[in-house]
């Protein structure tokens, strides 16, 4: 199996982790849910640092992101499939 580029614990995650360095627009991502180890293709739409989120589809703003099968924050922008998902437009629910 190829190394992948993307990972997801649960199948109702809308977000993944980018687990390579580097990753550029373009880049057709290899993605493991590594609840039952299946995978996907995704492509990335933005350069992505190392640790930040992509989302899995279109999300809206106001949606909850979902990651690790729990709710993270809310969405206050809208972010394409394939999007970097990180301050800018998630927030956390706490504040």
């Amino acid at each position: 199996m190829a190394i992948p580029h993307l990972l997801v614990h649960e199948h109702k995650d809308n977000v993944g982790v980018v687990v390579v360095e580097g990753l550029k627009a373009g880049t057709k991502m290899l993605g493991v849910v590594t609840h039952d180890n299946s995978s996907f293709e995704l492509e990335a739409k933005a350069d992505v640092p190392i640790g930040h989120k992509v989302a899995l589809s279109d999300i809206k703003s106001g949606d909850t992101a979902i990651k690790y099968g729990e709710d993270i924050g809310k969405f206050v922008a809208d972010v394409a499939k394939g999007g970097h998902v990180h301050v800018h437009n998630l927030k956390t629910k706490r504040w």
